[in-house]
């Protein structure tokens, strides 16, 4: 059975979401700078094999966030269209559960959290 909710809850989750993606977006940045330290220090063969292979993922995540922000926003501007038709009764409307975002979000976490770590594992080891 599918769930379905307010208008209010939908928009709650996206911005619980973009936030989320926000953060993540600076975690990316981080490191990148994390690697460019190690970059600098190490010009080794295997270092920068693995370095290339970093970037190479975060570009990756970043794209992710990209099209996962896209999706929020296209959500978005499905229930602002709700909002324009039913002004008047948009409180007691109830709308499909957006599951395939949640899921979506939920994978990108779990891919985000394992990389991060096989990041941190690597930056102990040559940093």
């Amino acid at each position: 059975m599918e769930t379905s909710k307010t208008i209010y809850e939908l928009h709650e989750e996206h911005k619980t979401w973009i936030n989320k993606l926000l953060f993540y977006k600076d975690e990316l940045s981080i490191m990148a700078n994390r690697l460019a330290e190690v970059a600098t220090k190490n010009t080794s063969n295997e270092v920068r094999s693995a370095i290339d292979h970093f970037q190479n993922l975060l570009v990756i995540q970043n794209e992710q966030i990209d099209i996962l922000n896209h999706d929020i926003e296209s959500h978005e501007s499905f229930l602002e269209g709700a909002i324009s038709k039913n002004a008047a009764n948009i409180e007691y409307e109830k709308f499909s559960d957006h599951k395939k975002h949640r899921e979506s979000i939920a994978i990108f976490e779990k891919i985000f959290k394992d990389l991060r770590e096989e990041l941190i594992d690597f930056l102990s080891k040559w940093m």
